[in-house]
């Protein structure tokens, strides 16, 4: 399921041609195989009147909790550029080498965590982690070195910068893992499912009107699907978290 999921053309596609045919075996199959009482009809279209309500609640809850996940994202990256930024001028406090020798190092985190927001191939990302967390550590022992020479309150701002920069990388790493959840997707598949099925069966046009008509809903559900699994894919989607604080920071600092 999580494939499909990363990949929001192609669930968009494989949603279309699942729930039409649904709609398709309940036009066709169900109609012929389960002849109704004229009683039954009243009752049967409220269910379908429910049923499609539901779908559409759960779309427009999920597609909220998609947009959630997008604007933390998109905060967690403003977060990281201030903290990088703040850093790199807290770092005149230090002695001139130490000083030159994190904002070299900070640079170069810097450039990596841009590549972390840009990439779209989750091989990548794991080798930007990789060298993101060496990163750290080098820059964890640079800003901690000078303090075993110089016991300066002033430092400790320098070693709070420091902790904060770290804390803001785990922050979005958080919030890239934290997703929809797979059985949410499945909840929501379901219901999309049985309701073109009766959709299917509650359909009485002509041969030639039903082909589109039973197009419609299948549609409409395949378009919300992509767009909310577009929305909470951050590296498979078009819509995705655009690093602009962090290229103007960039940009600065040169």
């Amino acid at each position: 399921m999580r494939f499909l999921v990363d990949r929001p053309v192609l669930l968009s596609v494989v949603s279309f041609a699942c729930l039409w045919l649904c709609a398709w075996i309940g036009s066709s199959l169900l109609r012929k195989r389960l002849r109704a009482p004229t009683e039954f009809k009243a009752d049967f279209v409220i269910i379908l009147s429910a049923s499609l309500t539901l779908l559409g609640l759960i779309i427009g809850f999920t597609f909220s909790m998609a947009t959630s996940r997008y604007d933390l994202r998109k905060a967690n990256e403003a977060s990281e550029a201030n903290a990088i930024g703040t850093e790199y001028v807290r770092a005149d406090l230090l002695p001139s080498e130490d000083a030159e020798r994190i904002r070299v190092l900070l640079k170069e985190y810097l450039q990596e965590r841009i590549g972390f927001y840009t990439t779209a191939s989750s091989g990548h990302a794991r080798e930007i982690s990789t060298r993101t967390e060496a990163l750290q550590k080098d820059l964890w022992a640079a800003t901690v070195a000078p303090l075993s020479s110089q016991q300066k309150p002033v430092l400790t701002l320098v070693v709070s910068g420091m902790n904060d920069v770290l804390n803001s990388q785990a922050y979005t790493q958080a919030a890239w893992i934290n997703r929809i959840p797979t059985s949410a997707w499945l909840l929501l598949g379901m219901i999309a499912v049985l309701c073109n099925l009766m959709v299917g069966y509650n359909q009485r046009s002509s041969e030639t009107e039903r082909a589109r008509f039973l197009a419609v809903l299948p549609l409409v559900v395949a378009v919300a699907f992509f767009l909310i699994s577009d929305i909470d894919s951050p590296r498979g989607g078009v819509v995705r978290v655009t690093p602009q604080n962090l290229l103007l920071l960039s940009e600065s600092l040169r």
